[in-house]
């Protein structure tokens, strides 16, 4: 089996494309999804570009909160994603699939904290805390799972 290593861009704010793959159970990534032009490098084989994609809108007042809004959602990003034809496999595949899963895994704690948090009219700093801490726990996992993949050699 052929030593990978796989590079994931985390940040929605770093990779904005007009075409996003939101994640979807019944809609699985494919490798016909991967549409950047292959940059190997350090053996990888494959790069799934993912990121957590989020906004907001708040209604307040001189001295307190009224009301928000959210959207935050895990979004694959095709014109960032690429693989060498000859190197992978259906394994990979999964491996990549695994990827964007983690991004929907952080999206959805990002939800949950959002929704368990008392924001105040200090709401733009409170989003943007649990944004950044989100993205650091979600960058820290997909590394993890890079460095066991290469000291396994896979």
């Amino acid at each position: 089996m052929y030593k990978f290593l796989i590079a994931c861009l985390f940040s929605g704010l770093l990779f904005q494309d007009s075409h996003t793959i939101r994640w979807n159970l019944d809609n699985r990534l494919e490798w016909s999804d991967f549409k950047a032009e292959p940059k190997p490098s350090n053996n990888s084989v494959s790069v799934t570009a993912s990121g957590i994609t989020f906004s907001y809108s708040s209604k307040k007042s001189e001295t307190r909160l009224i009301d928000y809004n959210y959207t935050v959602r895990a979004d694959f990003y095709p014109n960032k994603s690429w693989y060498l034809k000859e190197k992978v496999d259906n394994n990979i595949l999964n491996h990549e699939r695994l990827h964007f899963d983690i991004t929907e895994l952080h999206a959805r704690m990002f939800r949950q904290r959002i929704e368990t948090t008392r924001f105040t009219i200090n709401i733009d700093n409170q989003m943007n805390g649990l944004h950044d801490a989100i993205n650091k726990e979600l960058e820290t996992l997909q590394k993890s799972m890079m460095l066991k993949l290469d000291i396994l050699k896979i």
